[in-house]
């Protein structure tokens, strides 16, 4: 199972409502109209091909939770994320993200 974990970026468990509760900030990767049709509030939105362009719009101080429909996308996200420099986690599908948080 951590092979599957580790291929889907997901990494070790993570307490995802402690996370947030301490300050990390919630990056959903999904298109804009993904995220207009339900979403986490308070997540951003940026969308996966926007992603390297807007890292400047993320606090490297902060961690990054990031989400999208079941977990790819988040997981390349993270993968981004975390060899631009930040502290970062795959959340996996956002429906599921929020239940935790």
């Amino acid at each position: 199972m951590s092979f599957i974990r580790s291929l889907f970026g997901l990494g070790p468990k993570v307490d995802y409502k402690e996370a947030v509760n301490n300050g990390a900030i919630i990056v959903d990767v999904r298109t804009k109209g993904e995220f207009k049709n339900g979403h986490i509030e308070g997540s951003l939105n940026i969308p996966l091909p926007e992603l390297n362009k807007k890292l400047n719009k993320l606090d490297k101080n902060k961690t990054v939770i990031t989400c999208c429909a079941s977990g790819v996308r988040s997981g390349s996200a993270k993968s981004i994320l975390k060899s631009s420099g930040f502290e970062a986690h795959n959340g996996g599908a956002w429906r599921i993200l929020k239940s935790k948080i």
